[in-house]
């Protein structure tokens, strides 16, 4: 079959990715004749701005060259105007008085950009920000020179900024109140006409120009109805655009604001199709290059006889402006019947809005810190009821049940469907799977996705997404190593040790190549702990490699005496172990006995030569190490639950105890604290503890990755069970796969964060991957569930001072 004859009229951004799907799927389908009145072929508008600024050449942004168009055979004819079509006779006539035949016709017209009618708007010096030749003009001017820019939108701001980096004196005028107004807040408003004025713009909003003044046929000055007189040596008008319609309404097309089309991009008339900012669709024009592009898959479906159909779908918008973030989605408007939550952080610069109607979020608007901005989006997108995260839903995904602080788990928690390039409407999930495909680096998911090929904005998700996806196979460019005797990070060391059962120290400092003989004190006790973590059998805990409380099995205090904290499982003690604990502190002159916040009596400032004493005067009464000093179990606070308790829904103080006595002497990464809370009052504070439980009617809520330090994070769900067995199961296997996985001195919450909860629950659903890691962890217990100071206690002598130099030679 012979190619159909397809000409297509614009050589803008839809146009172009349209040609590129035919060409992609049917090459040598159809004969394709590019028609554009600009001297030019497809190059990416967005990128104008970094052009403008310098930061890249046009060369740069070019989509599709010379050698694209001939590689697929398609005649160019650049410069040139089409006179009219006769869509009878199936021909367009250009302005060389050339007449070409067509099967299928295409518009790309674009739009126009508005020029507001002001006396003087046709005088030399008059531009808009529209195409290269615009840039270029603003290229041309330098430092000593003056602009005046119409328009605080996007555009006019980007012209703006672009102009002031090359030394250019340049105000902004804005008839609004506030800039953007169409996507930002008043506040996000301010806060960005602050970081303008900052770096040397003028920002004049609540203004209305009047006259554009000439001298010699040129402008030399803007007027405002106030009588304001701006200089300037160049006026660039940035007020908007309209859809470029002339050429389809003079060849009987149906038009309104802009040419209509349906479902599959066709127009009112048969083999007549339109794409890009020119046409309009259920009333709607487009702007953004998100919709551009899918109309253009759409399209080329359709041309291909495939069944496509395109969809109007909820867009955000997520800018750099001078460097400022920005993102807004949805409806911010005020209305009866909507709330609004806001964060400020003034010392950042950092402001966030969210609209919440009928418990649905329906609007975002972020000015300076947009991490958090896909998660936000999604939940506009779904509609999902938030009245459960309602008081920590600002915080962003960190606190609630999915994502976390860290960006790679934010991005771990979201939907395959989440959009994350917002220029060409590629998904998270598209990119998964070329990820899994083989683009396993930035380039390639550009080449094969052209996620982050545009604007760049999204390029750390994308980075993201590999690390995700591919785990060690790709390290960000900051990953650093373990320390300087090694090249490898946390994550390869803890992996060499598991693929190639590295069961000793020296092994791995042999087998992993260390720079050093015996490691340092960075990497030994992270080594230490990962060998006893995979082998608990084989390797024997090394406490010269260990911190000074895990080697004295008390903590250090800044006089050089310890604290003596004894166990008190699930917060509980009796009349006997705190007559011991007193007797102690009378016996061996504790200066300070203090309740701590974990339920627990700390005795502070013993000498170090009256450890082992004490605590064998402890051990008489049955009290164990309490471990506040070591990366392992501490605590586990409780309320009284049902025992005492009105409120109380369970025993609470029961699962604690039980709890605690199964994990207690565990090595882990980092300390671990548990809570046991009775009743959903939360007493026990569960919902900042490494895990912690929150007992209902029901049964028990699981939530982990809480903290309570120099971070504050509430828990995220991990799941509901109904009985205190299922409850000990899945604490007791989420702690294993802490140890197993892990980096050394990375709390709970940090490492889901890393690896993101989803995965963690992935692993834990399955009932036999859990049977296997509370077996794991009973192994490990059945050399660490021991009580250190019992076997201390026997060697006191160790203990005592060699000598005592306080004393003088004849004493």
């Amino acid at each position: 079959m012979s190619a159909q004859r397809l000409i297509v009229i614009g050589a803008g951004m839809a146009s172009g990715r349209m040609i590129e799907h035919l060409v992609e799927e049917a090459p040598g389908r159809y004969d394709i004749t590019l028609i554009n009145a600009e001297p030019r072929g497809n190059y990416n508008r967005i990128m104008l701005s970094p052009v403008l600024a310098g930061d890249k050449t046009y060369e740069e942004i070019v989509t599709h060259d010379d050698a694209f168009y001939a590689c697929h055979h398609v005649t160019c004819k650049f410069g040139t105007k089409v006179d009219a079509i006769d869509t009878t006779a199936k021909t367009v006539t250009t302005d060389a008085g050339e007449t070409l035949p067509y099967d299928k016709l295409v518009f790309g017209t674009g739009s126009n950009p508005f020029m507001i009618p002001l006396p003087g708007h046709d005088l030399d010096g008059v531009i808009a920000y529209r195409d290269l030749e615009d840039t270029q003009a603003m290229m041309d001017l330098g430092a000593g020179q003056s602009a005046v820019v119409i328009g605080g939108g996007l555009l006019g701001l980007e012209a703006a900024a672009g102009m002031a980096a090359r030394g250019v004196d340049v105000t902004v005028v804005h008839i609004m109140g506030h800039l953007m107004e169409r996507q930002l807040d008043e506040a996000a408003g301010y806060l960005l006409k602050k970081a303008l004025e900052a770096k040397g713009i003028t920002v004049l909003t609540g203004a209305n120009s009047k006259e554009i003044l000439g001298e010699n046929g040129r402008a030399r000055a803007l007027l405002l109805d106030d009588g304001t007189e701006l200089p300037c040596d160049l006026l660039c008008m940035a007020v908007g655009i309209r859809p470029n319609v002339a050429l389809a309404q003079a060849a009987g097309l149906a038009v309104g604001r802009g040419i209509h089309v349906d479902d599959q991009m066709m127009t009112s008339v048969a083999d007549v199709y339109a794409v890009g900012e020119c046409v309009e669709h259920d009333g709607a024009l487009f702007g953004l290059v998100a919709p551009l592009y899918d109309q253009a898959k759409v399209l080329a479906k359709t041309l291909l006889g495939e069944e496509a159909a395109f969809k109007q779908k909820s867009l955000s918008t997520k800018l750099k402006v001078t460097g400022c973030d920005l993102f807004s989605a949805g409806d911010f408007a005020e209305g009866e019947g909507r709330e609004d939550i806001v964060f400020r952080d003034p010392s950042r610069g950092v402001y966030k809005r969210l609209v919440i109607e009928a418990d649905r979020l329906i609007g975002a608007v972020m000015y300076g810190d947009t991490a958090d901005s896909n998660w936000f989006f999604g939940l506009i997108q779904s509609g999902e009821d938030i009245s459960e995260m309602r008081e920590t839903l600002i915080f962003g995904p960190a606190y609630q049940g999915g994502a976390a602080a860290d960006p790679l788990s934010a991005v771990a928690a979201l939907p395959p469907e989440a959009e994350i390039c917002g220029c060409n409407g590629i998904c998270k999930g598209t990119i998964v799977d070329a990820i899994n495909a083989g683009a396993t680096d930035l380039g390639a998911v550009k080449a094969t996705t052209k996620a982050s090929a545009s604007c760049g904005t999204c390029t750390g998700l994308v980075e993201q997404l590999l690390q995700v996806t591919l785990g060690d196979e790709f390290q960000m460019p900051t990953a650093q190593p373990i320390c300087g005797c090694c090249d490898l990070t946390h994550e390869d060391v803890r992996r060499l040790i598991k693929s190639q059962e590295l069961k000793s120290q020296e092994a791995v400092w042999q087998e992993l190549g260390w720079k050093t003989r015996n490691g340092c004190h960075v990497c030994r006790p992270a080594v230490n702990f990962y060998l006893l973590a995979d082998w608990p059998l084989e390797y024997r805990d090394d406490p010269q490699s260990r911190f000074v409380n895990e080697r004295k099995h008390a903590n250090i205090q800044k006089d050089g005496t310890f604290s003596v904290v004894p166990r008190m499982w699930g917060g509980i003690t009796n009349a006997a172990e705190l007559r011991a604990i007193a007797d102690a502190a009378d016996k061996y002159k504790v200066p300070t006995v203090k309740v701590t916040g974990g339920q627990r009596i700390d005795l502070l400032g013993v000498k170090g030569e009256d450890l082992p004493h004490i605590w064998a005067d402890l051990n008489k009464a049955g009290l164990v190490s309490g471990h506040a000093y070591s990366k392992g179990l501490r605590t586990v606070k409780t309320c009284v639950g049902t025992d005492h308790c009105r409120f109380g829904t369970q025993d609470s103080t029961g699962l604690g105890i039980k709890l605690e006595q199964i994990l207690w002497g565990s090595w882990t990464p980092h300390k671990v604290k548990l809570g046991i809370s009775g009743c959903p009052r939360n007493c026990a504070e569960a919902t900042c503890k490494d895990v912690g439980v929150i007992c209902v009617d029901s049964g028990y809520q699981i939530g982990v990755a809480g903290a309570a330090g120099m971070d504050v994070k509430e828990t995220e769900r991990l799941v509901d069970v109904a009985t205190d067995a299922e409850a000990i199961e899945w604490t007791t296997a989420f702690v294993q796969l802490y140890r197993e996985n892990a980096k050394y001195l990375d709390r709970p919450y940090k490492w889901v964060a890393k690896v993101g909860l989803d995965w963690v629950k992935d692993r834990l659903d399955d009932a036999g991957e859990r049977a296997r890691l509370v077996e794991a962890f009973e192994l490990s217990q059945s050399i660490y569930r021991k009580d250190p100071w019992a076997e201390h206690a026997a060697q006191a002598e160790r203990y005592q001072p060699l000598a005592d130099l306080t004393l003088e030679a004849a004493e």
